[in-house]
């Protein structure tokens, strides 16, 4: 009997169980490469003879590197393109190009614009589909923030996150996660930047304990872990108006100080240094975005496995 494929779209549609598993793949494959150059294969290289295409509507750094350097280490290849570069840009469908490339190669990995547009591409398309962002979510970067969170802490069930900003596609894909993995999520946004309404009442449904408020101070307070992200994300057009309704959401030394006093304190970068943070607390001792940084490699790895049914 066929196996369905397997897809990494959003967290909420994925078994908390799934998602462990994940977690846990990932923290064996970085203790196992402790002192190896990047280069090197992982020992069993569940991605041998494999390769990965990846097309990218918006810019990338970490999403880029993070995948390309994941799949060499399990032991496969990529190939890498822009949106622009392909016949999608000129007016193919996304359905006609899963179809294509499912033929061509053994997965893909898509940064795009909208997230409709994943949907699409997996549904056509044979092999399994990687969501490296869309803009209602950012589930590998999720993954990677919350390794990293447990490496400070052990399991993150119990544990009180933080978000303060923007409510935006990394905000949500916690959202989705909260109920999956056990942890508190304390939200601070404005009115007019509020998290998705149907996320949270998904979350609502599954028992999720994810609070909201307009207030940072409320949510940072007791709090494991602080995170947040750009006011102006790629694509938005209303700079003045966010940065205007934002600027009360600046993570600054005075609101981590209302944390827990072992609190860490997360970004998915790139930030943008004196706005939503400042550089006392991005380059301060309760920072660990370098970490979280390079847990991108690990976790996508352990997605990958995981889409070719190696974990």
């Amino acid at each position: 009997m066929t196996q369905p494929v397997r897809h990494f779209l959003d967290l909420w549609r994925i078994e908390a169980s799934d998602l462990r598993a994940i977690l846990d793949d990932a923290r064996a494959r970085k203790a196992a490469r402790q002192g190896w150059p990047q280069g090197r294969v992982d020992a069993d290289a569940p991605a041998r003879e494999r390769v990965l295409a990846m097309i990218f509507e918006k810019n990338s750094t970490r999403t880029r590197f993070s995948f390309d350097a994941a799949m060499r280490q399990l032991g496969g290849n990529v190939l890498i393109s822009t949106a622009a570069d392909m016949q999608l840009g000129r007016g193919e469908t996304i359905e006609d190009t899963a179809r294509v490339l499912s033929r061509m190669v053994d997965a893909i990995m898509i940064r795009a614009h909208n997230h409709d547009d994943v949907e699409r591409l997996a549904y056509a398309s044979t092999i399994p589909v990687i969501n490296g962002l869309s803009d209602r979510g950012h589930p590998c970067q999720i993954m990677a923030d919350i390794m990293t969170i447990e490496e400070q802490f052990g399991s993150i069930s119990g544990k009180t996150i933080a978000w303060v900003g923007d409510g935006n596609n990394v905000c949500a894909s916690f959202i989705h996660a909260a109920p999956k993995l056990g942890f508190k999520l304390q939200i601070a946004t404005p009115a007019i930047y509020h998290p998705d309404l149907m996320d949270l009442a998904r979350a609502a449904a599954e028992q999720g304990r994810v609070e909201t408020t307009r207030d940072p101070r409320e949510a940072v307070e007791g709090a494991d872990c602080v995170i947040t992200d750009t006011w102006v994300s790629m694509g938005d057009t209303d700079h003045d108006e966010r940065v205007d309704a934002l600027e009360p959401y600046q993570v600054d030394s005075t609101l981590m100080n209302l944390a827990n006093r072992d609190s860490i304190f997360l970004h998915c970068l790139p930030a943008h240094r004196g706005e939503e943070v400042t550089d006392e607390v991005l380059d301060g001792p309760r920072s660990r975005i370098w970490d979280e940084a390079e847990n991108r490699i690990h976790i996508q790895k352990s997605i990958i496995a995981w889409c070719f049914g190696q974990i």
